[in-house]
Formats: C-alpha cells, sequence, structure tokens
C-alpha cells in the first residue's frame, strides 16, 4: 500500500509549532529584597539560603538590597555600602554570651520602588547587631530594623516596613543584557504572546489558507 505524503496543513501546523516553541518568552525582572553575606572586608556574595535559615558567627557581614532585578539570582543588585565589619561594629564591645553581626540595609533607588512609594532614606543603613550565638539573621535584622514582614514561604517581604505592600513580584521587561537602572519597570504584560510572534502566527495562518485551498483544486 502505497503511503500518502504529510497534507500541507500537516507540514504547516508543524512549522507553526517551531515557530511557537523557538519564540522567546518575555523577560521578567523581579521587585524584592535580596540577601547578601561577605567576609570581613571582602566582596559582596549573594547568599545561598534565606536570612531565616543562616546562622552568621560572631564578626560576619550580612547586607540586603530592596532592586529591580532581571534575574533572582548573583546578578541582583548589591548593597552600596562596603562590607566592613570594622567600620559598622568597631564601635561596639564584645560582650560574653552575644555575637556581633554587622548589618547593612539598602533601601535601593526611587526608580525601583512601588507606585506610589519612595524608599525610607538615600543612602544605605548600617547597624551592628548584638544577638544569641545561635540567632538567625532575620533574628538580628529584626534586632535593629523592625518591623520586618515576610509571606507564607518565609520570603523577606519589608524590613523596617519597607515597602508597604508586594513580595518579589515578577515585572515583566524587555530582554536586554544591561537593562538600564533607572529606567520605570516596564508594565506587567500578562505574558502574552509578543507582537512579532503575532505576526509570524498571521503568516504562518495565511500559508496554511493558501495550502488548503490549493489541495482542493487538485482534488477537483
Amino acid at each position: 500500500m502505497r503511503r500518502r505524503p504529510p497534507s500541507v496543513l500537516a507540514v504547516l501546523l508543524g512549522f507553526a509549532l517551531v515557530v511557537l516553541a523557538a519564540s522567546p518568552a518575555a523577560a521578567s525582572s523581579y521587585r524584592y529584597w535580596s540577601f547578601w553575606d561577605a567576609a570581613a572586608g571582602g566582596p559582596w556574595s549573594y547568599a545561598t539560603v534565606g536570612p531565616s535559615m543562616a546562622r552568621p558567627a560572631d564578626g560576619s557581614v550580612q547586607g540586603f538590597r530592596f532592586a529591580v532585578s532581571q534575574d533572582a539570582s548573583a546578578e541582583a543588585a548589591r548593597p552600596r555600602a562596603a562590607a566592613d565589619f570594622a567600620a559598622i561594629c568597631g564601635a561596639t564591645p564584645a560582650a560574653e554570651g552575644k555575637k556581633r553581626v554587622a548589618l547593612v540595609v539598602d533601601f535601593g533607588v526611587p526608580a525601583d520602588a512601588p507606585s506610589g512609594e519612595t524608599p525610607p532614606q538615600e543612602a544605605p543603613r548600617t547597624a551592628c547587631a548584638q544577638v544569641a550565638p545561635d540567632a538567625t539573621t532575620a533574628e538580628a535584622l529584626a534586632s535593629v530594623a523592625k518591623p520586618l514582614r515576610y509571606n507564607g514561604a518565609a520570603m523577606l517581604c519589608a524590613i523596617s516596613g519597607y515597602p508597604r505592600q508586594g513580595c518579589g513580584e515578577p515585572i515583566a521587561s524587555p530582554a536586554t543584557d544591561s537593562p538600564d537602572p533607572t529606567a520605570a519597570p516596564a508594565p506587567d504584560s500578562g505574558g502574552g504572546p509578543s507582537a512579532g510572534l503575532l505576526a509570524g502566527l498571521a503568516a504562518v495562518a495565511a500559508l496554511a489558507a493558501a495550502g488548503i485551498w490549493q489541495s482542493r483544486r487538485r482534488t477537483r
């Protein structure tokens, strides 16, 4: 029995699926508090666990930065103050049964603030938390920067009440390697297809219609 070649419609449908699969999804940025740690005087490193799980040793430096970052990872915006334990905790004497944790809280820039809000202060805030030896970073932060706000997944949403609402929400933005930090966040597009993709699908649909018309002519 002779096998029939694939129909024009089937070929074009397959092509449409390839176009859909190859179309890049809209890149998303996130507005959130990122968490960092550093050796004394060293560079900031993106923390591998959350502040409620981290238990810093005496002499540690921990940082937080509120910003809109295109990737919720080590590419997020770092705290703008140096991780300098001596500068932050040098005036706080060691105490028996306590540890000192230097904290840097960077509320970010106005361009990254949620609509209707502004950062509580322009320059990063520093504080020396003196807490129990087994205290977590979250407990150290709570001792110097209340009120804190968390969501149901234990994600840190607000420090010193900022921001008033929201927690790590995605913000659709153009896929660029170097987003402009001063630009206002792009409105959420709802994850819909891009204009280019829609145009491509329209062209595929037109080709499919033409293919069907031609196949019908041949069968007459």
